[in-house]
């Protein structure tokens, strides 16, 4: 029967708090203030940063709720960066943990690979948004600070969590993918990825024909505005997909034998996180009140979104039911 997920059979350390470490904590606390501050100021009615006509200004309910929401989740790296170098945090359930990191990281590792890819295509004299120009919404320093803010916190939460689960379950994750025990995957694990990888096809398709400049089923605001940007955030959800279904098809299949079990952990875990995170909150964004007829997205536009948050619940749930197993099997030897 599957268990939860539990601690090393054998004691486990307590956090060592060195000085890389705290630099870390550091560096993710100081770098959440800039996007903080921001989203403080709108939420009090102010109109730092953005322009005069944005759409931003149109639905002030609509603006406050989201910009509430997203203090909650990049809070929420403020209160990770403690627990993963506080000397209690070894003792913080599995399940409390891995949740709010997975989604963290869902969120920030298309950021992290999508803006400086952006900058590189900039610099080579391509044009951001070609085409009409419409009226910005936000000014371009506010997207320089936020997300340059945003990649620091990917980079000094991720290497935090990396050397946390390290002391913590680094042993469930040891040796290749050929060594894994048949017993760790099973007929639940095989029909969830090849679900995941059915389900994939639309979204996938769809963002890849979108990032190689087909617009159908784009908005007609969004087909105008497209550009630089555009194609290459089109093309980071395709390499999140590919990223997804390979993970999980590579653990329910034990493919790529040779393989260290880290490798489709990681594509599984980054994978899933960002198109689970990202199909939500594009999702959750479309919800809200679009003043503009043309900019409101498509069914097609909807379609993508969903199906690839399914993609990445069923993708998270191979990685979560995979850990239980080898947990289960770690303190039955242990026992």
């Amino acid at each position: 029967m599957t268990q939860p997920l539990a601690p090393s059979p054998t004691p486990v350390p307590a956090v060592r708090l060195g000085r890389p470490r705290r630099l870390l904590r550091a560096v993710a606390v100081l770098s959440c203030l800039p996007y903080l501050g921001l989203k403080a100021a709108w939420i009090a009615g102010s109109h730092i940063g953005i322009p005069e006509g944005s759409g931003l200004l149109d639905d002030r309910v609509g603006m406050a709720v989201i910009n509430g929401i997203s203090v909650l989740l990049d809070s929420a790296v403020v209160v990770l960066a403690l627990v993963l170098t506080g000397p209690w945090g070894l003792r913080v359930p599995a399940w409390l943990l891995a949740f709010p990191v997975w989604v963290a990281t869902g969120l920030l590792a298309p950021i992290m690979a999508g803006f400086p890819a952006q900058l590189v295509v900039r610099a080579f004299g391509s044009d951001a948004t070609p085409g009409p120009k419409h009226q910005p919404f936000l000014h371009e320093w506010v997207f320089t600070v936020v997300y340059t803010g945003f990649i620091l916190q990917g980079l000094a939460l991720g290497a935090l969590f990396v050397l946390y689960a390290r002391d913590r379950w680094g042993h469930l994750w040891r040796g290749r993918v050929r060594e894994l025990p048949a017993a760790v995957v099973g007929p639940a694990h095989r029909a969830l990825a090849v679900a995941a990888a059915v389900l994939a096809l639309l979204p996938l398709t769809l963002h890849l024909l979108w990032a190689c400049g087909v617009t159908a089923g784009l908005s007609e605001g969004r087909a105008a505005d497209r550009g630089a940007d555009f194609h290459v955030l089109e093309a980071v959800h395709v390499a999140s997909l590919l990223a997804a279904v390979a993970g999980g098809l590579l653990l329910a299949f034990r493919r790529g034998r040779v393989l260290p079990v880290a490798v489709p952990l990681g594509l599984a875990w980054v994978g899933s996180g960002a198109v689970a995170c990202w199909g939500g909150w594009l999702s959750l964004a479309s919800l809200g009140g679009v003043e503009n007829v043309t900019d409101r997205p498509t069914p097609l536009m909807n379609l993508a979104y969903a199906g690839q948050m399914l993609v990445g619940l069923l993708v998270a749930a191979i990685g979560a039911y995979w850990f239980a197993e080898r947990s289960a099997r770690a303190a039955g030897r242990a026992a």
